[in-house]
């Protein structure tokens, strides 16, 4: 007996119009998002690209007639504004914030998932409701704290702002990667001869380390758009972050240097969206890592 071919089904008119529509309505609400989320990306770049008039001008054009790099000769060969002293400011507060909140929130992650000392549970819904009140709450007494303590305008005290509004989010983010690795791995090493510290050093962080970098990333992101802390903290123009230091050099009472603040507007953004995207694939897999291990 020869076997017959099973007949195949051609999709027809009918089922191409049912489908066809749905997808093309999906596709134009993506495009209609993506045109929404990067127009003010292309403002940026288009304003920082005209001249000082064309910036200002009460009709503004949607395309630059002629393009103009004077908006970015001034930031990086002239100098007018020390861009580069905020750039060089900010790089190293958000990188050191960043290095120090990571390293506590792995540890108070750490804790919260693996001990069961008395009254963690309340400490970590405490720890969490920190982040219910607004970042202004903290400024006040922030203020006083680093006063008393000899460091305004110092970059220890900035890195420290940066890092106590960092780390309760970070500790509850490490919280769920903790919970996502399997505690046999930490009662084979015990059974092995280790310690608590070796067990979380040598087995529990490598397993993590997509966690560990998507803390990092969140935190370096805040740090390095945060403008409440310097501008409160730092008053010395040598210590000042990007921010508002660019706030304070562009915006006047009477005049606004649109086409300079943008052309900064890019160059600030241009380490930001190469530090995420570097890690883009750590922070997807370690998101969806924690959002599993929390449910």
């Amino acid at each position: 007996m020869t076997a017959v071919a099973a007949p195949v089904r051609l999709a027809g008119p009918g089922r191409l119009r049912r489908w066809r529509p749905g997808r093309a309505a999906v596709v134009a609400l993506i495009l209609v998002g993506i045109a929404v989320a990067l127009a003010p990306v292309y403002w940026m770049l288009a304003t920082s690209l005209k001249t000082p008039f064309a910036a200002t001008s009460l009709t503004p054009s949607y395309f630059p007639h002629h393009l103009s790099m004077s908006n970015y000769n001034e930031l990086l060969v002239k100098g007018v504004v020390p861009f580069k002293t905020y750039l060089a400011n900010s790089v190293l507060t958000s990188v050191i914030a960043s290095v120090v909140a990571v390293a506590i929130s792995a540890l108070a992650g750490y804790s919260f998932s693996r001990s069961r000392w008395r009254l963690r549970g309340p400490t970590s819904v405490a720890v969490l409701a920190t982040q219910m009140l607004p970042l202004v709450v903290f400024v006040g007494p922030l203020y006083l704290l680093l006063l008393d303590a000899h460091l305004l305008n110092t970059y220890t005290g900035l890195v420290i702002g940066y890092t106590s509004f960092a780390i309760p989010f970070g500790s509850w983010l490490m919280k769920g990667f903790f919970d996502s690795v399997p505690v046999e791995l930490e009662e084979a090493a015990r059974v092995d001869g280790y310690g608590r510290l070796s067990i979380l050093f040598r087995v529990v962080i490598p397993t993590v380390i997509p966690g560990l970098l998507t803390t990092g990333v969140f935190v370096f992101i805040n740090s390095w758009n945060n403008l409440l802390y310097p501008l409160t903290l730092i008053t010395n123009n040598s210590h000042q972050t990007l921010p508002p230091g660019l706030l304070d050099s562009f915006v006047g009472e009477f005049n606004t240097d649109w086409g300079g603040m943008m052309a900064a507007a890019v160059l600030t953004t241009i380490p930001l969206a190469v530090a995420f995207f570097a890690v883009q694939r750590y922070m997807v897999r370690g998101m969806t890592a924690g959002a599993l291990a929390g449910t």
